[in-house]
């Protein structure tokens, strides 16, 4: 075949995600756009803050063009790195500089730069269940092995007595992502502590290092006065991909940063190989504009309200009409039990509603279905006597 067989597993197992959302647009066309209740992609329904906008046109006439459209170093504008470190070293007392900073056509590509820098052939990596579909595609693009942790099915809290027993000498990286798409649970203090207590002995038992590698692009969507523990404090081989795609509604930009505290073991080796690894993986720099907006609304935020109105609407419906599932934390997804066991056949009785929901199984844990409430308030409105007409085919009311 002309395809690589790389891509051909990749072409069978197309985003179910993704899939979901063509087949919602079908659906709006054959029904009406109100009439249908997609809740498949997180999409952010929240506007970018107006701030975001207003730089956009400061940026392009207060600084000089040829400089604003122009290469730049690869690791990104060193005063848009240090104004994120200085962010940071604000909010979590932390002490990074423009060297810990490297600007990132968002967190996916963070995530590959990474990786990249760090997987040998064979190489494992760990993450918990459910967890972000793609991670299993971005371990084998380097030739490195994923291994799952099975979910913990009451909390989504890691099971760290399960994930300690599957650490073994070709662990190289695990990979966490909190708030967690697709629960929304936040890991709390003690699962963080946990889990770097259980690298610190696993690194001493084989002489090796393994890096905690934190993917976080939903860290400012927390309700209820949840706060989201900030992960370098509990484990030093420890990095973060962030993304402004939720934070500030900006997903279409692609830009964000990978984090490489001086903490981390090599970490100035570590720090030119992925500056390398964005070069050579074709991102050469992360978009020049976009950075230069970054500075300007490094502390910018998105109306997270708007996100609670819909959490707690739609999370107090569902439970009413006998649905099952933890009221989320943070993010923007109501994880939620499929009253059958094979959730794929729940998903269908839902398209039959013309309600698009994505089911467990495409992120390591079926019998779960995935809501993402990021729409208008007015949708779930809409959406609920389709709920219930689904509550009613199962019995639940």
């Amino acid at each position: 075949m002309m395809i690589s067989e790389k891509m051909i597993p990749l072409m069978k197992n197309n985003s179910a995600i993704r899939m979901m959302f063509e087949e919602g647009k079908k659906l709006a066309a054959q029904y009406g756009k109100e009439n249908v209740f997609d809740f498949s992609l997180g999409n952010p329904s929240v506007p970018a803050p107006a701030e975001v906008n207003q730089a956009i046109r400061d940026v392009l006439e207060e600084e000089d063009s040829l400089f604003v459209h122009g290469y730049m170093s690869n690791a990104g504008y060193e005063d848009v790195r240090q104004a994120i470190a200085d962010s940071l070293n604000r909010k979590y007392k932390t002490e990074f500089g423009v060297n810990n900073i490297l600007m990132t056509v968002g967190a996916a590509s963070g995530l590959n730069i990474i990786l990249k820098t760090l997987l040998n052939p064979g190489d494992e990596v760990l993450t918990f269940a459910p967890y972000f579909v793609e991670y299993g595609a971005y371990v084998r693009n380097y030739d490195g092995v994923l291994r799952v942790v099975p979910p913990n099915t009451e909390t989504f809290q890691p099971d760290l007595a399960t994930f300690e027993s599957m650490i073994g000498e070709k662990t190289k990286a695990v990979i966490i992502n909190t708030p967690n798409n697709p629960t929304g649970v936040i890991y709390s203090e003690q699962t963080l502590a946990g889990i770097g207590d259980v690298l610190e002995r696993k690194q001493k038992e084989y002489g090796t290092s393994i890096v905690l590698i934190s993917d976080e692009p939903y860290r400012e969507l927390a309700y209820d006065g949840a706060v989201v523990p900030f992960v370098t404090k509990f484990y030093r081989n420890a990095v973060v991909c962030y993304s402004y795609s939720k934070s500030l509604s900006l997903p279409g930009e692609r830009i964000g940063y990978l984090l490489i505290p001086d903490e981390l073991e090599d970490s100035r080796d570590v720090f030119q190989a992925a500056t390398i690894a964005n070069r050579v993986l074709g991102c050469v720099n992360a978009p020049s504009l976009i950075q230069r907006v970054i500075k300007r609304c490094v502390d910018a935020e998105v109306d997270v309200a708007a996100y609670d109105r819909n959490r707690n609407l739609l999370y107090n419906g569902l439970k009413e009409l006998g649905f099952s599932c933890i009221k989320p934390e943070g993010a923007f997804y109501l994880f939620v039990k499929s009253p059958t066991e094979d959730e794929k056949d729940f998903c269908d009785v839902c398209k039959s509603f013309n309600v698009l929901v994505v089911p467990g199984s495409s992120f390591a844990c079926p019998g779960y279905v995935r809501i993402a409430y990021c729409v208008s308030y007015e949708q779930i409105e809409r959406s609920l006597p389709a709920f219930k007409k689904i509550a009613m085919h199962y019995q639940l009311v």
